[in-house]
């Protein structure tokens, strides 16, 4: 039996078909970009059609340069001759500086709508992301991403645009000048393709390295900065340049071996293109020599070989460059193509609070192989305080994340009056909650705008009446600036118990039904403290509270207490019921009360 011979199409390989290899990611630019700006590029192609055009006729007017100048020696020819020369280095001039400014400016539109897009689209990506990627990492995949873009379709322009009709105008002269001499010039595509398309798979290999570097580097910066005063407080300066060192050293060696594969690209084009220019030589001074041909057409030609050379190099390196910008490409599509891990169900209703009861049944939660909470079962009652209670690692703080819908649960339901929090919007079911953490975030914005987050659009009188309320206008008034003063990055003009009084501010003016407290007194004096307290008192009043708490004092007189462990609740009950059964809490209140008659108070 006759065996059945397939012939493999080139074009269903995996190169030309796999989403992330550098035809598919090419093509998805130039489809998602070029299109948008079809009438710009065209006008740059017109210019650079002037470009190649004007570069073509250079090369040609040459031979009568030659003839009617230096053989003719026709003196009227040399003014007519020269106005032309003129001309066209003009029209080339302006020409090319009408390529760059088109190209330009389409660049810059692409790069505004991509970072807004990028930006977009981090926004829509859950908390789980942002655990899992650095700073830094987020850094590399949108900066360098978006410069590939940029780069990527300048590059596709330019040469494909101006290098390809400029090397075909020149093509012509020569073709016309001399056909045979033409194809001496041909010689040195094939050796030049083999060359670049090994080098093409050495840079890929060193860019991706090169990307991984650099984010060490920038997270080694983000580290010292964000972390300043720890480095210098226990004296980190000396480990902190050591993995900067390290770091650097190996984006240094990354670049330098991609410049070195990349500038190989000029030692064989200019050898092979030696060899060509060579035989052309040799040959047409024979011809011109032994054969009496025309010396103009001759120098016409040989100027057209000497033209086209920086074109074509370009040409030979385009794949180059390429390889380099699809490393950038391919982190980008990355974001781009990552569906956040919850989304609103389609038509999902918006969320509508009666009462504001929270209640959460046998929820199951883990961050990757680490278990958060086990069949955790609770209800916050409405209109009352709820406090949590337990060590640190306990769970409290995941059920905070997970009530605010920054992760879901593998199992088990979380309602609010009734409504799973898995079928409203996330905007309305975050509307209804007011958060303040014990390490409060503020913008680096004035004091007025980081209060103002609580209630987009209200009036400066509503702002004061909530810092009043939270005992931070005395503070504030006394800054340099007032209101207009800047909290610095993260609110590093302020104290701790000044950033947590602008955030309990914050939290007051929100007036949002559902109220989450995380330890938000921790930072405070103890005169500040109370008055702080008082109002939040008033605040909780006929509101949802739920209250993380480390001081058992600040959560005794809670409606309900659950106590939890290791992700579990093992006791509930209020102060009184909890002390008396001789648990978990007991113990707890008898550490940290000075005598047992004030933890049974």
């Amino acid at each position: 039996m006759e065996t059945q011979r397939f012939v493999r199409n080139p074009f269903k390989s995996k190169t030309w078909t796999d989403p992330k290899g550098t035809v598919q990611l090419i093509k998805r630019v130039l489809s998602e970009n070029f299109r948008t700006y079809i009438p710009k590029y065209l006008l740059a192609f017109v210019f650079m059609g002037v470009i190649a055009a004007t570069t073509a006729a250079s090369a040609w007017i040459m031979r009568d340069v030659v003839n009617e100048v230096f053989v003719n020696k026709d003196a009227q020819m040399v003014y007519v001759i020269g106005a032309v020369v003129f001309f066209i280095f003009t029209l080339k001039g302006v020409a090319t500086y009408g390529q760059i400014v088109v190209l330009a400016r389409v660049g810059n539109e692409i790069v505004t709508d991509l970072r807004r897009r990028m930006f977009t689209i981090l926004l829509r990506q859950n908390q789980a992301y942002f655990d899992r990627h650095t700073l830094a990492e987020i850094g590399v995949q949108v900066g360098q991403g978006v410069g590939a873009v940029k780069t990527t379709l300048d590059m596709i322009v330019t040469t494909l645009g101006r290098d390809v009709l400029t090397i075909i105008g020149l093509a012509v002269v020569m073709a016309v000048q001399n056909p045979l001499l033409s194809l001496f010039a041909l010689i040195t595509m094939p050796p030049a393709v083999i060359g670049v398309t090994f080098l093409i798979r050495r840079v890929k290999e060193y860019v991706k390295r090169q990307v991984v570097s650099n984010a060490k580097v920038s997270t080694v910066m983000q580290e010292t900065v964000l972390g300043v005063r720890d480095v210098r407080a226990f004296g980190m300066e000396p480990v902190m340049l050591d993995k900067m060192e390290v770091g650097l050293q190996e984006v240094k060696k990354q670049s330098n071996k991609i410049a070195s594969l990349t500038a190989r690209t000029s030692p064989l084009m200019d050898t092979l293109g030696g060899v060509a220019i060579s035989l052309v030589i040799l040959y047409g001074g024979y011809s011109v020599i032994e054969l009496d041909q025309d010396p103009g057409a001759l120098f016409s030609f040989i100027t057209a070989l000497l033209l086209a050379y920086d074109p074509a190099r370009r040409l030979a390196r385009l794949n180059v460059n390429l390889g380099k910008q699809v490393v950038g490409l391919r982190i980008m599509y990355d974001l781009v193509d990552r569906k956040p891990d919850h989304e609103d169900e389609p038509d999902a209703p918006d969320i509508v609070l009666e009462a504001a009861q929270v209640e959460f049944h046998d929820v199951e939660f883990s961050y990757g192989d680490s278990a958060a909470l086990h069949n955790t079962s609770f209800v916050a009652e409405a209109g009352k305080m709820t406090a949590l209670v337990g060590a640190s690692g306990a769970g409290k703080s995941t059920v905070f994340s997970l009530l605010e819908r920054f992760y879901d649960p593998q199992s088990g339901e979380i309602l609010i009056d009734g409504q799973n929090i898995r079928n409203v919007t996330q905007r309305s079911l975050r509307e209804c909650i007011a958060f303040v953490g014990q390490d409060p975030f503020l913008f680096n914005n004035s004091i007025r705008d980081n209060i103002a987050v609580g209630k987009p659009g209200c009036s400066q009188e509503e702002i004061e009446a909530a810092a009043r309320s939270a005992n931070a206008h005395d503070f504030i008034m006394a800054l340099p600036e007032g209101y207009d003063t800047r909290a610095g990055q993260s609110g590093s003009n302020l104290s701790g118990g000044q950033k947590q009084r602008v955030a309990i501010a914050r939290a007051m003016l929100r007036d949002a039904p559902i109220l989450l407290l995380d330890e938000a007194t921790s930072a405070l004096d103890a005169e500040s403290e109370a008055t702080i307290q008082s109002a939040l008192e008033k605040l909780m009043e006929d509101r949802t509270t739920l209250v993380i708490a480390h001081r058992l004092s600040t959560v005794r007189h809670a409606h309900r207490i659950h106590v939890m462990d290791k992700g579990r609740v093992l006791e509930s009950g209020t102060h009184n019921e909890l002390f008396e059964h001789d648990g978990i809490y007991r113990r707890l209140c008898e550490l940290q009360f000075q005598d047992k008659t004030e933890a049974a108070e």
